[in-house]
């Protein structure tokens, strides 16, 4: 945070997530710590670059005020993502009735007496934020991904492109997990139940071969008798026969 007498300007340098062919914006908080009106007036060493609104206006006593700060569309990166541009906020104490309208020139002017503050602020090229992982949390058993370090210290975002090149294969969500061990279990019990009606139909199968094969020995074992008693009958008959004679 920048502090003068009149106004504290946050943040100190103008940070930019440099994009190609995108316009990229950042924001200036700017805080009246006066019990007085304060205009200000925003000027920058590339114009053409930069569109500033409001580039000039009045911060109420105590109060604060936000300037937003796009960079047009760049068809071309530096080398370096350096950038040598710079601005310039210049402040100084108005009338109690000024609005922005009533700022001028000749307000921020050292030559006609007034007691101007300045502020410079240079530009930063960031790295822009990388989307989300595609990669669900928990992707890898027994292992967690390694958060790679940038030249700052600070940790980046965990990068998958590489293990996706390599052809690793997703693991499904924790709604399709459940959903795929639902069916499972469904088609686990149909399989259980299906095995148990084939078990019962062979069992009632055997019970009745063993009973067909229990009534043929019955019918194979009564035929001798049969013919036992026929011929007893017979032998019978053929005596009674011969007293008659």
């Amino acid at each position: 945070m920048s502090t003068g007498e009149l106004l504290n300007i946050e943040p100190q340098e103008l940070q930019f997530p440099f994009e190609l062919r995108k316009q990229i914006s950042c924001s200036l908080q700017l805080l009246n710590k006066t019990d007085k009106y304060v205009a200000f007036k925003v000027k920058t060493t590339n114009p053409k670059k930069y569109c500033v609104r409001p580039n000039t206006g009045v911060v109420l006593p105590r109060s604060t005020c936000d300037v937003i700060v796009t960079m047009q569309a760049q068809k071309e990166a530096p080398s370096d993502m350096q950038c040598k541009d710079k601005f310039l906020l210049q402040s100084v104490e108005a009338s109690a009735v000024a609005t922005a309208k009533d700022v001028t020139p000749e307000m921020f002017s050292k030559e006609s007496g007034h007691l101007v503050e300045e502020c410079k602020l240079r530009v930063v090229y960031v790295a822009p934020p990388r989307p989300p992982s595609p990669v669900r949390e928990g992707s890898e058993e027994g292992s967690s991904p390694r958060a790679s370090i940038s030249d700052n210290g600070v940790p980046n975002s965990v990068d998958f492109s590489i293990t996706a090149s390599r052809g690793s294969v997703e693991r499904p969500g924790r709604a399709e997990t459940q959903e795929n061990s639902s069916e499972a279990r469904a088609l686990i019990t149909k399989l259980t139940e299906e095995k148990n009606s084939a078990i019962q139909q062979n069992n009632k199968l055997q019970q009745e071969l063993e009973l067909l094969r229990r009534e043929d020995s019955r019918s194979r074992a009564s035929i001798p008798l049969m013919y036992v008693v026929i011929i007893a009958f017979l032998g019978i008959i053929f005596g009674y026969v011969l007293k008659k004679t």
